[in-house]
């Protein structure tokens, strides 16, 4: 049974707010200790240890506590500043919306509140997907074609952190490398008006970067058949898919498959699959000449 345990004086400091966090929920519902372990089925003196900061609870008992309470486990383990009511009672209401719904009441909220103007936004193409779809090929060529610079994601995330990828990865795990891509981006946005970014193929799993991502650029998923990604990415020099193809695909039609109602996110997608880097060029101009753009492209 998977247990959440203290980390040090860091995991004693998070125990004591998670205590703290509860002894406040509880009494904002008005229930009693007594009470919220009946309804939780777990002992008024597990209870006590949990809110003096001293427990050190199963995912099983502290998922029984949030229902109990009624609220999502996630909402219980948060750490960090509680969120603004107004926010909380957004959140409510979103959720009580249909997905078409939903995506119009985005919509709505980007139309009134985003700070870059449609305009702008679409002056600012992202390019995103996974690894081996074309992306980094097919920005050279469009920025070149609209006269913009090309920027690929990681390689700035490199140039800050003066390390490569996989340094980072292994010296400081998924954590520093999201914040660290976040801040990359808000550097490329800050610098540069007008542009054409290639991001990584996993930038959408953070979803604090995939809204800024959305709301600041006009997005196209570049995708490509499974064969056609490892293919191109073992084209790139990178052999270790080799080792055991058979899992290898299979690994990576699993990642496609848990990552496409991220990459449908974007407002338009392009399939690389079998056509020359030319042709994918002259369909990516077509999904963006639209007169809003403000860019004097020559499809000739």
């Amino acid at each position: 049974m998977k247990r959440v345990r203290p980390n040090g004086r860091g995991g004693d400091a998070y125990l004591r707010r998670l205590g703290e966090r509860l002894r406040t929920l509880r009494n904002q519902r008005g229930m009693t200790r007594k009470a919220l372990a009946a309804h939780a089925r777990v002992s008024e003196r597990y209870l006590a240890q949990l809110e003096a900061g001293k427990g050190n609870g199963s995912i099983v008992l502290l998922r029984r506590i949030a229902s109990a309470i009624g609220l999502p486990v996630t909402q219980l383990l948060h750490d960090g500043a509680e969120p603004p009511l107004d926010f909380v009672l957004l959140s409510q209401f979103l959720e009580r919306l249909s997905p078409p719904a939903l995506a119009n009441a985005r919509k709505v909220l980007l139309k009134h509140f985003s700070e870059p103007s449609e305009g702008l936004r679409r002056r600012r193409i992202a390019l995103i997907g996974l690894r081996g779809g074309g992306k980094s090929t097919l920005g050279r060529l469009l920025a070149e074609r609209l006269d913009v610079p090309f920027i690929e994601l990681d390689r700035e995330i490199e140039r800050r952190s003066g390390a490569n990828l996989s340094e980072i990865f292994d010296m400081f795990g998924q954590e520093t490398f999201r914040r660290a891509e976040r801040e990359a981006f808000n550097e490329v946005l800050s610098q540069h008006l007008h542009f054409v970014i290639a991001t990584s193929g996993s930038i959408v799993t953070e979803p604090s970067t995939l809204e800024l991502l959305l709301a600041s650029c006009f997005t196209i998923w570049v995708r490509a058949e499974p064969e056609e990604h490892m293919r191109r990415v073992m084209a790139q020099g990178d052999m270790r898919p080799m080792a055991n193809n058979a899992r290898a695909m299979e690994d990576l039609v699993s990642i496609l498959k848990s990552r496409e109602p991220l990459y449908a996110k974007a407002e338009a997608v392009i399939t690389t699959s079998r056509k020359t880097p030319e042709q994918n060029l002259a369909e990516l101009l077509r999904l963006i000449a639209v007169p809003s753009t403000g860019m004097q492209l020559q499809l000739a």
